[in-house]
């Protein structure tokens, strides 16, 4: 083979080589950009690490058994929101559907805008709580000064008699923690599509 065939060989192998470094160096920041959002849909689907679930219709089914659900509220140091539950707990029947409020105030002089993260314990728990509608499903903004109530409408799956781990669970803590949004200023302008929920005013 000639010196010339040899190097159009090598400079061939080469090139070859360094578009796989380039796909492969596209394909991992491809994951790592899905990772967040693909965990998120593990985590709703099996209720893993205590995520609830998101429904859209009511139990048909409440039986006689009861349960204890009691409601957690925290707030990022960022964030200039006093933000509680309303009641401290609820006992409901099973496959009972109930309504909840957390109430947030901005106690800022400017308005402020955060979402919710939530999960519950005993995290296995997560997979049979199931939330018809809740304030965590969009952002929140606040105007100055301004409280809200923040409904949460919920019913535990009556499947969770069924789950051997959970057979004498007689609590359940739901949990929301709010975080800031990195654009707080409602004066900021917002894409038509955007999910934010402007509350009052």
């Amino acid at each position: 083979m000639s010196t010339s065939s040899s190097l159009a060989a090598r400079n061939r192998r080469n090139r070859n080589v360094a578009i796989l470094c380039v796909a492969v160096f596209a394909g991992m920041v491809g994951m790592s950009y899905a990772a967040v959002p693909l965990y998120r849909i593990f985590c709703q689907v099996t209720g893993y690490g205590g995520t609830t679930q998101r429904v859209e219709q009511y139990s048909d089914t409440i039986l006689d058994r009861t349960i204890v659900v009691r409601f957690d509220a925290n707030t990022s140091a960022e964030l200039p929101w006093d933000f509680k539950p309303k009641q401290r707990q609820v006992e409901l029947r099973i496959g009972e559907t109930t309504e909840i409020s957390y109430e947030a105030t901005n106690l800022s002089s400017r308005p402020t805008a955060g979402t919710a993260t939530f999960n519950v314990a005993p995290a296995l728990a997560g997979a049979y709580f199931n939330k018809v509608e809740c304030f965590c499903f969009t952002e929140q903004e606040l105007q100055p000064g301004q409280s809200y109530d923040m409904p949460v409408q919920f019913f535990i799956d009556p499947e969770i008699v069924n789950v051997p781990e959970l057979k004498n669970l007689k609590t359940i803590t739901l949990s929301y923690t709010f975080y800031p949004l990195q654009q707080e200023s409602a004066e900021a302008p917002q894409p038509a599509a955007a999910k934010k929920q402007k509350i009052g005013g």
